[in-house]
């Protein structure tokens, strides 16, 4: 059983039972076509399968295989989006284009699964009217209710709230590192460093995630003059390296900065594309002894690529005036390094989709890598997907962006009676290295703010913004950095 095949057996009949409860009333009496090559001609109806773009920009291996291999091959395209696509649904029985407004007007990538309500035309294609989705999982609800309701007022951020600090895109080893900045952050983070208020402020961050990127990628040093060695000289570099082509300083810099951490707080560091990782998804763990005196911390964790944290507050909440604090809170957190996102957003076009909106969209889609193994590279599960997004989280991270963004989604169906519907906080997290940012979030409220260590005229960080689309939100760094400490801004909300 391929994994398209897998994914559409376990989400077909939530797909169908969503569909029921939104066509089912409707007039014309829609039935539901169980297999796609079924459909009658000119009878309203809806079908359940997966999404498949046929986009001529895509890659194709079969094309690769065929082309001549004295010619290199073009680049590949920023962005797979063309005039010409065709969006097709797909089930076991075979494939059925897909055309109307609707299609055009839905933010759709291969490995979708949806319900699409229609009927077919004289032409042969199916006409669409209205799309359904498999919409948020349920989501495990909070024993106590008032903290729930703290999600609705993110501006209720009390001192002794515990927050989570995440960070990607350090790049240590880049032809201009950030060193000044992580310098900056690690005395941030241990207390060592800005004024009183930092200090205080540093103290309520109880734990640091790291989304990937975390070393440059690998290559010849930057002035080094490549050379070509003979038989003989790779045969005696075997059991070593070649100095000319590699060195080892980028992963000593780096264990440095997490022994540094590691001696007062707790983190958890991902694998990224740019980190010597496998590069099919899911990306296993760094291994533990390339860190050196760092492996040697139990508060040092090594993760996968994407994974899941539970992560609860150490001591409860509330206002230290309060005579009745509230419990302690437990979150569960969704982190993966970006190559999902940014290769769902090369199917795309922008405006008007955003990379907010794409995240918030894989909620609906309960499947954080749909294109994957169509574009992105995984491993070859048969029965399962470990892409697919079982239960809502309760915070939702992605490294490796450009630029910051954040956003509280809700699930547009009401809950279930005496449960409050899903909602899950989406954050976009920047390049460190590039705008210099920490994103800092409530375990209680969910509420975020960023710090931002960068200063114009350092080697990294300070640059002007990156602007990637015109629909992306501001950035939400507006006050100048001062050089004596980080600046921070609170809670940003962006579409």
């Amino acid at each position: 059983m391929s994994l398209y095949a897998s994914i559409l057996q376990k989400l077909k009949e939530v797909v169908e039972a969503r569909a029921l409860r939104r066509w089912g009333s409707l007039a014309g009496n829609p039935v539901l076509v169980p297999r796609a090559l079924e459909i009658e001609k000119g009878k309203l109806c809806y079908v359940i399968g997966t999404v498949y773009m046929d986009m001529p920009l895509k890659p194709n291996v079969m094309i690769d295989i065929a082309r001549d291999q004295s010619i290199p091959p073009p680049p590949l395209p920023e962005k797979f989006f063309s005039p010409n696509d065709n969006v097709m649904l797909e089930d076991e029985s075979g494939r059925i284009k897909l055309v109307g407004d609707c299609v055009k007007n839905a933010m759709l990538v291969t490995g979708v699964i949806i319900g699409a309500l229609g009927m077919e035309t004289p032409g042969g294609v199916f006409e669409v009217i209205d799309i359904c989705y498999a919409e948020m999982a349920p989501q495990t609800q909070q024993d106590d209710e008032e903290t729930r309701m703290d999600i609705d007022d993110s501006t209720d951020t009390s001192l002794s709230d515990e927050w989570i600090g995440v960070v990607s895109g350090l790049e240590i080893g880049s032809p201009s590192p950030a060193d000044a900045q992580i310098q900056m952050l690690v005395e941030y983070l241990t207390g060592e460093g800005g004024c009183l208020d930092d200090q205080v402020s540093a103290s309520q961050i109880s734990r640091l995630i790291i989304a990937g990127d975390s070393l440059q990628s690998l290559g010849p040093i930057p002035g080094e003059r490549e050379t070509i060695l003979s038989a003989a000289e790779r045969k005696a570099q075997r059991h070593g390296y070649d100095s000319a082509s590699f060195s080892p300083r980028p992963i000593i810099e780096l264990s440095s900065t997490l022994h540094d951490l590691a001696t007062s707080i707790p983190i958890n560091i991902l694998p990224g594309e740019s980190d010597p990782s496998g590069t099919l998804m899911p990306q296993q763990p760094f291994p533990r002894a390339l860190f050196g005196d760092a492996s040697r911390y139990p508060t040092m964790t090594c993760e996968t690529n994407p994974t899941y944290l539970t992560i609860a507050s150490c001591s409860e909440s509330g206002p230290t005036n309060s005579k009745s604090p509230r419990p302690p809170v437990k979150r569960k957190v969704l982190i993966n390094s970006g190559q999902p996102l940014n290769d769902m957003f090369k199917y795309l076009s922008s405006p008007p989709n955003t990379r907010l909106s794409v995240l918030a969209s894989t909620l609906r889609w309960r499947h954080m890598a749909p294109t994957a193994p169509d574009t992105l590279w995984c491993h070859p599960y048969f029965n399962e997907d470990p892409f697919l997004i079982t239960e809502t989280p309760d915070i939702y991270i992605v490294g490796g962006q450009k630029r910051f963004g954040t956003k509280l989604v809700t699930d547009q169906q009401t809950g279930s009676k005496g449960k409050s519907p899903a909602r899950c906080r989406v954050i976009l997290i920047p390049s460190f290295a590039q705008t210099g940012i920490l994103v800092l979030v409530n375990l209680r409220t969910l509420a975020v703010k960023c710090v931002n260590f960068s200063m114009y005229g350092m080697s990294a960080g300070g640059k002007p913004e990156i602007k990637e689309e015109p629909s992306d939100a501001p950035s939400p760094i507006t006050a100048e950095p001062q050089p004596s400490a980080p600046t921070s801004s609170m809670d940003y909300e962006f579409d």
